[in-house]
């Protein structure tokens, strides 16, 4: 057969379709639309007044409420992208017809507006495009922040996991060695995890001075009290009349002691398993840092054996929804632990992180999720 008149190779549109899909089953990008559009409907419906929109008939609230949301939507854009997507809009239904003669003639605008709307959808999509390639670069920035790997530390195994909603996080993770009080020999293992108020850029860039300030003031001699206090005055300083705290577990560990000497700002209380089975939660501390200037923080001190595991996390991974809108819930993450009797670190983060995606399944992710685990040997 001449070459011009073979057939396409029959593999060819089932190799673009893997392409487009990334290799998704049907159920699984269903399961993802749905997700998408209950995602986009909040987004639009936020700004909604719904209060004044469900008055009066079900056919008069409906059209009302497709009214407000396209203007909620119409409102997102530039003003002349506003002025194109109306004349698209408007294209898409207008049917002119006239006469010539005995002749009826019809045009149709409906393909230019059809044309309209995709020269909005790639000028909206570079637009998408160059600040996805812009939160990359800032998001190689935040990684250089927090540790690729944990400090060596005989007797102690570390791992960490972190997961932004979107690209850039305001989550934040750490661990270092430092000197401890005066008259203290040998240093200690500072164990953080924090939690800045909000989502994407504007919390990565207080979880920037967040890092910057904690290694700053880490870098001096002194308690883990002091330290939490020299924290909450640096973040009351930065923290907009308090609209923008930070929720923080802070924990040293001394080798020597083999103790734990913890302060809990605001954050959610990390499980301690102990290698008998016990379960503790180390809640004590305070109140998040910056929110009062004047605040007091007392650390506790906890007796660590061999065996015991740590698992600190910040609220992202107890709120996780499924697509029914249930969270995941402390109650799975506390039956999960317990059930981790002699794994190490990297392996009780897999579990939990492969739990939690399990549960949620192609529900959309509404806050960063981080996760640290330190397994005492």
């Amino acid at each position: 057969m001449p070459p011009g008149n073979r057939p396409p190779h029959p593999g060819s549109f089932r190799d673009f379709w893997q392409r487009v899909t990334e290799g998704m089953k049907i159920q699984q990008l269903w399961g993802q639309m749905k997700a998408d559009a209950r995602s986009t409907y909040s987004f639009y419906a936020h700004d909604v007044d719904w209060e004044s929109i469900n008055k009066g008939g079900r056919l008069r609230r409906f059209f009302r409420g497709a009214w407000a949301l396209f203007q909620a939507m119409l409102m997102k854009l530039s003003p002349w992208r506003r002025v194109l997507l109306l004349i698209a809009c408007i294209l898409l239904f207008l049917d002119f017809r006239f006469h010539f003669g005995d002749t009826q003639y019809a045009l149709d605008f409906g393909g230019f507006g059809t044309l309209l709307l995709f020269v909005l959808l790639a000028l909206e999509l570079a637009d998408r495009v160059t600040m996805k390639r812009d939160l990359q670069i800032a998001r190689e920035i935040q990684s250089w922040l927090v540790p690729d790997h944990p400090p060596a530390v005989p007797g102690v195994d570390i791992a960490f996991a972190t997961r932004p909603q979107n690209t850039v996080a305001g989550d934040y993770y750490d661990a270092f060695l430092r000197s401890g009080p005066e008259g203290h020999a040998g240093q200690a293992l500072l164990l953080v995890v924090a939690d800045v108020a909000g989502k994407s850029v504007p919390a990565a860039i207080l979880m920037a001075t967040f890092q910057a300030s904690i290694h700053s003031l880490a870098a001096r001699p002194g308690s883990l009290d002091a330290l939490a206090r020299d924290l909450n005055r640096y973040a009351c300083d930065h923290s907009l009349s308090g609209m923008r705290f930070t929720t923080a577990f802070l924990a040293e560990y001394d080798p020597s002691s083999r103790r734990i000497a913890y302060i809990n700002a605001g954050h959610n209380a990390p499980f301690l398993r102990r290698a008998s089975g016990a379960m503790e939660r180390l809640s004590q501390g305070g109140v998040p840092f910056g929110i009062d200037a004047s605040a007091d923080y007392r650390s506790q001190a906890v007796e660590i054996g061999a065996g015991d595991l740590l698992v600190i996390f910040t609220d992202g991974l107890p709120e996780a929804v499924n697509t029914a809108d249930v969270e995941y819930g402390e109650e799975r993450i506390e039956r999960r632990v317990a059930t981790l009797a002699h794994e190490s670190a990297a392996l009780v983060l897999s579990v939990l992180m492969n739990d939690v995606d399990t549960y949620v399944g192609p529900a959309r992710q509404h806050d960063d999720i981080t996760c640290m685990a330190v397994r005492f040997l």
